[in-house]
């Protein structure tokens, strides 16, 4: 009997294996430079002084040249930095912490539903097996008209809930930066499903008194991924509009929009959606390189709306009874897989190292030339980051995107928690996420975060930040109260 071969996979240690590749394929400019330098040195080591100056002096300049060598240079150097792109700095963010007085526990909820919805009971029960599976917590808000029976979805209830999440986060975002109000340059107000005239980002210039030149911008109807456009709209104005500060507001006011119909696929955004919001304070000014928390490094979106499914899975129309919601299709899962294969493949070469992005060619040539049933090699992006913010749409969002982008569960912690703390607060989630990793005290300088949200059209957005600075724990914020008691295990069904 021929002896038994050792496991390969431990008999061999593979992790450093692969170690020992990204390290040399990383750092192969490195290493092949070293040598070269060694040599050089060695060399004039060997000719001695004497012989260097003669060498030296054989070389013939006369001033002309001279004169255009040192042109040449500080042309090249001129055009370099005039061409470079500005440093867009993130100084600060405030999220809106929602009053204990609009929590909505799970019982509240669907005591609620069984009231309004009492003439079609199956609709609640669809709404209790989404509330059990959603992975959401007991402390969620709903705004105040929402808490009526049945609901009161006014245009004052709704301006109302614009002005306390709104009003409150930018009055967190000045208390901490110390900004003025007359110091914001750009004003960027994004906010999909509530759209009145005037507009918010008007409601927010009025509120403050901001200045009349202000360059304002409101953006609507842009889904859960509108707080990235805002981001880039904001790095491109930043890039022509030198020494400015740009403020984003990201939020969704859910008053208007709670739907009180029976279709299911309209049902499910009242079971997920909760109130909240976030401002952000960007940068261009070299004076706030040294208190900025985040620098940004770039953004990345796709849209995949020229396809007819993609465009209609996430759709506001009427139902039979000419109710509005917002409608969720059955195949919002696959589409926005479609949407984060794009994107990533955009986002790769940009942020993988050299080692990942060698195997992963390899794989594709393999896979053209040799056998086409090879499995593609997924990019280990964990090589890339060290934090995953991932829109908290729901818990199908977040263990997909876990699965495809083979992520731990504490890649994906601040992503759950912010879902079981907060529920989906659309455009801000990642706010909340970001501020999650800080409470907890992992952010360090140099550490890289990605950003990653889907919004309905369809599109797929993504921000890579650099932490500029190591960022103590925050003493307040939206989880200055509740921080300790995190992370929780979430069951995969809490029974109602």
């Amino acid at each position: 009997m021929p002896p038994v071969l050792p496991d390969f996979s431990n008999s061999v240690k593979l992790k450093y294996v692969k170690l020992g590749y990204q390290y040399l394929v990383n750092h192969i400019l490195t290493l092949t430079l070293i040598p070269i330098m060694i040599a050089i040195s060695v060399e004039l080591l060997r000719l001695g002084p004497d012989e260097i100056l003669s060498l030296w002096n054989s070389l013939h300049f006369d001033l002309v040249q001279i004169l255009c060598s040192a042109f040449l240079i500080i042309f090249i150097a001129t055009v370099y930095f005039m061409s470079k792109p500005r440093t867009i700095y993130l100084v600060d963010y405030a999220c809106f912490k929602p009053p204990v007085t609009c929590r909505v526990p799970f019982a509240t909820f669907m005591e609620h539903s069984r009231l309004i919805l009492k003439n079609n009971p199956k609709s609640v029960e669809f709404q209790m097996r989404i509330l059990e599976r959603s992975g959401l917590g007991e402390e969620t808000c709903l705004p105040p008209a929402i808490h009526y029976i049945p609901p009161k979805p006014t245009m004052e209830a709704a301006r109302g809930e614009a002005e306390l999440v709104i009003f409150s986060a930018m009055d967190s975002l000045f208390a901490k930066t110390g900004l003025k109000p007359k110091d914001i340059d750009i004003l960027i107000v994004n906010c999909s499903l509530f759209s009145p005239t005037p507009s918010l980002s008007a409601m927010v210039i009025n509120k403050y008194k901001l200045r009349s030149n202000i360059k304002s911008f409101n953006l609507s109807g842009m889904g859960c991924s509108a707080g990235l456009i805002s981001i880039d709209l904001a790095r491109d104005l930043l890039q022509v509009h030198p020494n400015s500060n740009a403020v984003v507001v990201s939020t969704e006011i859910i008053t208007p929009n709670y739907y009180q119909g029976n279709e299911r696929a309209m049902l499910l955004p009242n079971c997920l959606f909760r109130m909240g919001g976030a401002a952000i304070l960007l940068s261009n000014r070299r004076s706030e390189r040294r208190r900025a928390k985040y620098r940004l490094v770039h953004v990345v979106r796709t849209h995949k709306g020229a396809d007819d499914k993609a465009y209609r899975c996430v759709f506001e129309e009427e139902d039979k009874e000419g109710k509005v919601g917002i409608s969720l299709q059955k195949d919002l899962m696959a589409i926005a897989g479609e949407a984060l294969k794009s994107n990533i493949t955009t986002m790769g070469p940009l942020v993988l190292p050299a080692s990942e992005q060698l195997l992963f060619l390899l794989t594709l040539i393999g896979r053209k030339i040799f056998n086409p049933k090879w499995k593609p090699y997924i990019p280990d992006f964990k090589q890339a980051f060290e934090h995953f913010c991932i829109h908290a749409g729901g818990r199908a969002v977040i263990d997909e995107l876990q699965k495809n982008l083979q992520l731990s569960a504490e890649h994906v912690e601040a992503s759950r928690m912010t879902l079981h703390r907060f529920g989906n607060t659309s455009s801000s989630s990642l706010w909340y996420e970001l501020n999650y990793i800080e409470s907890k005290g992992r952010m360090k300088r140099g550490d890289r975060v990605w950003q990653i949200a889907f919004g309905s059209g369809f599109k797929c957005n993504s921000a890579v930040w650099k932490c500029n600075r190591n960022i103590k724990t925050p003493v307040d914020g939206p989880w200055s109260d509740c921080i300790d008691r995190y992370p929780v295990h979430i069951p995969e069904i809490v029974k109602l």
